[in-house]
């Protein structure tokens, strides 16, 4: 593989622009600005925030006593990153399987560069090697890739298969190639829910030459961080926040996060192509068993099975707080719902949602440290028009859960730039502040 061609591919990984976020920019909710960050910069998932913003709040709370800060909705591992990058001890929680295994991947960083680069070498040695040819692959995967270049990255995964050994440099070779997969179609494969086969990129991959960019980045990566960065090693744990039995009581001095919103975006589907590729899943129709049961009820797609429960959910403790709110919202969109020929399950969603997250803040309380400072990335919801106040609402089930105060600090207007067609209801987001 040649040195130029390389550093052509390495132009795809390392910078990518900020966009304009509606009448006010403001970076801290999006994952824009990591794609310059070192390690960072290996995987973007579609749900992630700023690592700057993230490493200025714990650098901060560091000055004032705080000593271990917990992410309970981890996602690829900003916030966890960040927390060993300052000297914490640092935890962070993901329930989606494939997300947790893009983390525990990337806190690989620590692990011995030469042997990395070995195992990477060799790998794209035996798959250049010894091709493939992939007879009836998956339906998403024939959509997205032309037989030769899916060839190529089915060529790689089988190499990784016969070498690697499940080692830290294995599972670091493990998400250079899931990191290149979407670089190498030619159709609308952006790090977004959906996948648009009708759309076509000018810019696509070969996957021999991205794998050996891509490779490159990681022990430039891993280099750099390994001199800067000491202290305690970061954790990231695939476990649901819902129930995480595996942290001690009063742990988390900080609790820096960006839960699951409450509008409709699909997480299990967020990774399909992924899980595609590495043989997790065959089809949409196994997402429900794969991931969906694991994660935070956000979207209609998770709450369809339970429609018949939703009195129930209502009706029980965790809602209390905002019950009457909470009833009054969920009548409006089951009346909405009739109204649209999709008719999505939003009021069930919504009573799930907020159920789940009442036992996640009970589960807060209990890992928190007396005085901890949580702060939750979150943006309100406007599901069929009807205003749901996520942000009031989260705050409200804080207090319930024994937490002593909450403020909101909005960062910028949500539904602004893209007139949303469906409803023009005022939309924010912004910082939910908790104190414990």
């Amino acid at each position: 593989m040649s040195s130029i061609a390389i550093q052509e591919q390495l132009s795809f990984f390392e910078t990518e622009p900020l966009v304009s976020v509606g009448e006010r920019t403001d970076s801290s909710s999006t994952f824009a600005g990591n794609s310059a960050l070192p390690i960072h910069r290996w995987f973007r998932y579609s749900a992630g925030f700023s690592a700057t913003w993230v490493r200025q709040v714990i650098e901060r709370e560091k000055a004032n006593g705080r000593r271990t800060v917990l992410d309970p909705f981890a996602g690829s591992g900003t916030t966890t990153l960040e927390g060993e990058g300052a000297g914490l001890e640092s935890i962070g929680l993901e329930a989606h399987p494939f997300v947790a295994r893009i983390g525990q991947a990337k806190i690989q960083w620590r692990s011995d560069v030469k042997a990395f680069r070995t195992l990477h070498g060799r790998v794209l040695e035996y798959a250049e090697d010894h091709p493939v040819n992939e007879r009836n692959p998956p339906k998403l995967l024939a959509t997205c890739f032309p037989s030769a270049t899916l060839d190529r990255l089915v060529s790689l995964r089988n190499a990784l298969e016969k070498i690697g050994d499940g080692g830290a440099a294995s599972k670091l070779a493990w998400l250079v190639l899931m990191a290149i997969i979407r670089e190498c179609s030619p159709v609308g494969t952006a790090q977004w829910q959906y996948v648009l086969p009708n759309k076509s990129k000018s810019r696509v991959a070969d996957p021999f030459t991205a794998f050996a960019a891509k490779g490159t980045l990681f022990a430039r990566d891993m280099e750099s961080r390994q001199r800067l960065v000491h202290g305690p090693c970061a954790e990231i744990r695939q476990e649901d926040a819902r129930d995480s039995e595996s942290l001690p009581e009063k742990w988390a001095d900080l609790i820096v996060t960006s839960p699951p919103y409450a509008n409709n975006y699909d997480y299990a589907d967020a990774t399909r192509l992924e899980m595609t590729f590495a043989g997790e899943i065959r089809g949409y129709g196994e997402l429900q068993k794969a991931v969906r049961g694991y994660l935070v009820r956000s979207c209609s797609q998770h709450v369809a099975p339970i429609r018949s429960t939703i009195e129930e959910t209502l009706s029980g403790p965790q809602l209390e707080p905002i019950r009457f709110e909470i009833r009054e919202v969920c009548r409006l969109l089951s009346i909405e719902r009739l109204t649209h020929g999709g008719k999505k399950d939003y009021d069930t969603m919504i009573a799930a949602y907020f159920s789940d997250m009442a036992k996640i803040w009970r589960q807060l309380r209990r890992v928190a440290s007396d005085g901890a400072q949580v702060c939750f990335v979150v943006g309100d919801s406007a599901p069929y028009g009807v205003h749901v106040a996520v942000d009031r609402w989260l705050g409200e089930l804080a207090m319930a859960a024994g937490f002593k105060s909450f403020w909101f600090e909005k960062t910028r207007d949500r539904n602004v730039k893209w007139k949303n067609r469906k409803h023009r209801v005022p939309l924010q987001e912004g910082r939910l502040w908790v104190e414990g």
